[in-house]
């Protein structure tokens, strides 16, 4: 019998901003902070990732010259309690590409891939804390056990501050917010 793995100490108690800002790259891969508090993600399978990437592509070249859509980066929604997520895609402001952190106000659109282990998380505790943070617009994509994914779409009403459903795709994305996209995700 081996012996058991041991988390690092940093993984037990919170983290600030300027701590998690020191970190390597390394050390914040497959990681959000919520409430100070390291929250580990586990890897994301190929489909998943080539649902964010083909998604990504598709916003990118659709968004013009003012936004951008990438993969894989953190957005600090707040600083108290410090939660910094990682959204599996992003459609932020082009002219805000070198500042660090990205925060919610340069970025119009996250999208999340809804994976197992992941469904409570991006269902409804991501929902609420995107909606919190003030970003526009949020797509939850569902993984079906047919392999057509659906795509949830929702538009912050900043009456309520929560996201109500705008539409619900299957296989093709045809939208027209938070600007005119057409997603084939029908191949994936």
């Amino acid at each position: 019998m081996g012996a058991e793995p041991v988390a690092p100490a940093w993984m037990h108690q919170q983290v600030t901003p300027a701590e998690y800002d020191s970190w390597s790259a390394e050390q914040c891969e497959g990681i959000e902070i919520v409430d100070g508090m390291v929250v580990v993600s586990p890897s994301a399978s190929k489909r998943h990732n080539r649902l964010a990437r083909i998604i990504a592509n598709a916003l990118d070249a659709a968004a013009g010259s003012e936004w951008n859509a990438d993969t894989d980066f953190d957005v600090r929604l707040q600083d108290v309690p410090f939660t910094n997520r990682r959204p599996d895609v992003v459609v932020y402001r082009a002219d805000t590409i070198d500042i660090s952190p990205t925060r919610p106000e340069h970025v119009l659109l996250v999208v999340e891939v809804v994976s197992p282990g992941s469904e409570t998380t991006d269902r409804i505790v991501k929902t609420e804390q995107y909606a919190k943070a003030g970003i526009a617009f949020y797509w939850r994509v569902e993984q079906s056990a047919t392999g057509v994914p659906l795509v949830y779409t929702y538009i912050l009403d900043s009456a309520t501050g929560s996201y109500r459903v705008d539409e619900v795709f299957t296989r093709t994305v045809s939208a027209v917010a938070p600007f005119d996209v057409v997603i084939d995700l029908g191949a994936v």
